[in-house]
């Protein structure tokens, strides 16, 4: 078990749930500074990898598509691209990086019939990395956020 998982045991991951593409990377000055290592799921030819490394200290860009990932390290030799499936949890964590912001643009995952499997792979990366934030672009998810509430019981009622 690394540090990262050590120091950050009963913190509690915030999910940030965005639509489109512009609300995506428009959240990366509001979230990423120089401290963080940022894991980007989906990233395909690497804009918003590029985007989250003029801020973060270091980022991982992960796709499952080679074809795109290697137009990716082409055009950005400086930055790590690896060919993975978000789902391989075993080959995520063989990165051995101590993530402490994702980012997840998983277009397969966008829509209401896959509302619960969203979840599943969010509640997986929370559980295993422990990040601060996951920031996914999901409209789905964020109309469905934004009509939840939780309730709190007050000492009145309990």
């Amino acid at each position: 078990m690394s540090v990262h998982h050590l120091t950050s045991k009963h913190r509690k991951t915030l999910f940030v749930a965005t639509q489109g593409v512009k609300e995506y990377r428009a959240t990366i000055p509001e979230y990423v500074n120089e401290h963080d290592l940022v894991l980007d799921i989906g990233c395909e030819w690497g804009t918003t990898t590029v985007l989250l490394a003029e801020r973060a200290r270091e980022v991982v860009g992960i796709d499952i598509g080679e074809e795109p990932l290697q137009r990716a390290r082409e055009r950005h030799p400086h930055l790590r691209f690896e060919c993975l499936d978000a789902w391989d949890m075993d080959a995520v964590l063989k990165l051995g990086r101590p993530f402490t912001k994702v980012y997840m643009d998983i277009s397969g995952l966008s829509g209401y019939n896959s509302l619960l499997d969203l979840i599943s792979i969010l509640n997986m990366y929370e559980a295993c990395l422990r990040p601060e934030i996951i920031v996914v672009k999901s409209s789905a998810l964020k109309s469905f956020a934004g009509r939840c509430r939780a309730w709190k019981m007050t000492p009145k009622q309990g």
